[in-house]
């Protein structure tokens, strides 16, 4: 249990040099000190690492091994090698100034041959991540298990039509709650994974949405039960790698949610290739999780536009997150939320600096977003040009259509009354130009 090693060797603490640095070490736009509003910028956009690709991907893909060579996974005990990826993503947070991070069960130590012993495995390594939040500070964004890997789940989890599945599913989910509590953590996440189906001929879409969501409510009354104070979240996402998931896009999820009477316990995660998956974007899916007051967190990642599978490629798109942020900052910003890093350096990418660089490129990018979107908020043209384009219900009989004075009658005789409408521009282009001007 004693550290012995020094994973990211001669990387020292990453500073806030301004945007005019060469060092390639260093954030050229993320100042976490920095004062955006009324929040710091780390107050702002809590940001934490993946367990799963930072410290576990091995760059493996659909057609190739891995290429990667992860030196905390080098001992030959799995608990051992459970203690060193806690020593090396608490260096690594550390160095990159993160001060939280986001696991599931079996990334924190991997399964056993029987349930008991991986329950065993998962509380050693508990214990010692808890040793360290305490040494550092660090702590918990969400938890959750991995009920998609293992060939048991090739059916489903809550969702399996073999009841011996979905006890498998229980008992990973008690114990992924019971871990997440024992860390602080401030949300536990439910990802679908395979939570759907690849044919209706031998399906039963009622009973396994309806086992869903009877699963939800027994870990949402688990998890109250046993001390977990926190936001439940569901991530949703369209495919993959079923044919067709249950919690397709932010829109079907609240609807799932208010239909089985989840909507008080449960706010959406949102992930940006999730969104693209399913022909939104990621602005449009965190709208719809803040309409509903559900936009609990998000995952970072990008899509490549010529790929139609989730890349999870490190963000770099400025102008595409300066619109997300407009979102968020509205919305009112993250409360138990935050920005975690669902995101993996390339196959190619092969040495331990590349997971340093794609972090600053990452959190440079949301920094230079958060900027610009809290700039053109504290500019007014942005807001005003909308709520202009709005202006007819503001008053008279606009405003007595949206309190419900109007009957669809009473609409037929002043449309007659006033005759064709004149055409109003929506300036759009206007708008992306003033978009650029902050950018």
């Amino acid at each position: 249990m004693k550290r012995t090693h020094t994973y990211f060797k001669g990387i020292k603490p990453i500073a806030f040099e301004g945007k005019e640095s060469d060092n390639p070490l260093a954030f050229r736009y993320y100042n976490p000190r920095q004062k955006v509003g009324k929040k710091t910028m780390e107050e702002h956009l809590r940001f934490a690492v993946a367990f799963w690709h930072s410290f576990g991907g091995m760059g493996t893909d659909p057609f190739g091994a891995a290429t990667k060579t992860l030196p905390w996974l080098s001992a030959k005990d799995p608990v051992q090698r459970g203690y060193n990826k806690i020593d090396a993503a608490f260096e690594f947070m550390s160095a990159l100034g993160i001060h939280f991070y986001c696991f599931h069960d079996y990334d924190l130590v991997e399964e056993g041959s029987m349930l008991n012993q991986s329950e065993e495995r998962l509380q050693k390594v508990v214990a010692y991540a808890k040793k360290k939040q305490k040494e550092t500070g660090k702590q918990v964004l969400w938890g959750t298990a991995n009920l998609f890997s293992h060939p048991r789940y090739m059916n489903g989890a809550a969702t399996s039509p073999d009841f011996r599945v979905v006890c498998h599913a229980a008992a990973q989910v008690k114990n992924a709650i019971d871990a997440t509590v024992e860390l602080g953590g401030a949300n536990y996440v439910f990802w679908g994974g395979r939570e759907g189906y690849l044919s209706l001929l031998n399906t039963d879409m009622k009973r396994e949405q309806e086992h869903l969501a009877r699963f939800l409510h027994l870990a949402r009354d688990y998890g109250r039960k046993n001390g977990f104070k926190g936001t439940f979240l569901i991530e949703p996402k369209p495919m993959e790698p079923s044919k067709h998931q249950y919690d397709f896009d932010a829109a079907t999820v609240i609807a799932f949610l208010r239909e089985f009477d989840l909507m008080d316990d449960f706010k959406l995660n949102i992930e940006v290739n999730h969104a693209t998956l399913a022909h939104h974007t990621f602005q449009h899916e965190l709208q719809v999780a803040a309409n509903a007051g559900l936009l609990g967190s998000m995952d970072a990642n990008r899509g490549d536009y010529q790929n139609g599978w989730d890349t999870d490629q490190f963000p770099n798109n400025v102008y595409e997150l300066t619109e997300a942020m407009l979102v968020l900052l509205e919305a009112g910003g993250f409360r138990t939320g935050g920005i975690n890093f669902d995101a993996k350096t390339r196959r190619n990418s092969t040495d331990l600096v590349d997971l340093v660089y794609a972090h600053i490129g990452g959190m440079d990018t949301f920094a230079r977003a958060l900027l610009a979107a809290q700039a053109i908020l504290d500019d007014g043209e942005y807001v005003s040009l909308r709520k202009k384009r709005y202006a007819s219900f503001d008053t008279g009989d606009g405003k007595k259509f949206e309190t419900g004075k109007l009957s669809l009658k009473d609409l037929h005789a002043l449309a007659g009354k006033a005759g064709e409408p004149e055409l109003i521009s929506g300036k759009q282009e206007y708008l992306e130009n003033l978009l650029n001007k902050f950018v």
